[in-house]
């Protein structure tokens, strides 16, 4: 008989077939389970959003305020990630590092194994061509990072406004010397580190208005665009690591609390 959290996992994900795929195991090997396997719990706790004290708390069940913790670190580097990516082009020193980055089966580790290998077959010079290309360009890039364009179709415009209102009201305000518009992609992930790793302190009721308010109603089409764009080869890897992120979040910002 299946233990509850094993069981809120394959309900999460929308049945054993379902988890066994997305953690690129055989469908018998799920069935056998009574409970998730010590070295699974994190990897399912990834792809179905339940807690790894609700899988497994003889493990965890007196770590639930640790593994929060743990999670929400985890969640800040992983904006703070794509958001360093998508401000600059990375250094030859930022891509030696990516490509020591580890995985696992679930999407998100598939995620981080490809940007690690897109990162040691690169190098500097080339993904700030790249770089260049798609986000900045002689006149323009081929993709506009901006909610604005996405949302209007146009730069400055009504999303940027309701952007700079809510940061006021959080008392957030823009660093000197920084005159990129708020609501660029990578500045927005940036913003959600900060949430995410508490050094902005706000409830998560606002971490979830935050998010639905001004990322999820277009992020999800630029990486889309990105993950396709003519000038795109190192920068696939970054869309395919945010959208499998952005997946996640957006998935755990509709539970209830």
């Amino acid at each position: 008989m299946r233990d509850q959290g094993l069981e809120e996992a394959i309900r999460a994900v929308g049945g054993v077939g379902a988890l066994a795929r997305t953690l690129g195991i055989s469908q018998p090997s799920v069935s056998n389970w009574q409970k998730v396997p010590a070295d699974r719990v994190l990897a399912v706790e990834s792809v179905s959003g339940v807690s790894r004290s609700v899988l497994r708390p003889d493990l965890y069940g007196d770590m639930v305020e640790d593994a929060a913790d743990e999670l929400d670190q985890a969640r800040a580097q992983e904006y703070q990630l794509l958001a360093t990516l998508l401000l600059r082009a990375p250094s030859d020193e930022v891509l030696a590092q990516l490509a020591t980055i580890k995985g696992d089966a679930s999407p998100i580790g598939m995620a981080h194994l490809a940007l690690a290998s897109a990162a040691e077959s690169s190098d500097a010079d080339s993904v700030s061509r790249e770089y260049f290309d798609l986000f900045i360009g002689l006149g323009r890039g081929e993709l506009l990072p901006y909610a604005s364009y996405y949302l209007s179709g146009f730069l400055h415009e009504r999303p940027l406004a309701r952007l700079r209102d809510d940061l006021a009201r959080l008392g957030i305000e823009r660093r000197d010397g920084v005159y990129e518009p708020e609501d660029h992609a990578g500045t927005l992930f940036e913003i959600m580190s900060l949430f995410a790793g508490g050094t902005i302190a706000i409830s998560r009721e606002e971490q979830t208005n935050f998010f639905n308010r001004h990322l999820k109603p277009w992020i999800g089409r630029f990486l889309a665009d990105l993950a396709v764009a003519q000038r795109a080869t190192f920068y696939k890897a970054v869309a395919a690591l945010g959208t499998a992120f952005v997946e996640i979040e957006t998935e755990a910002f509709g539970l209830p609390d």
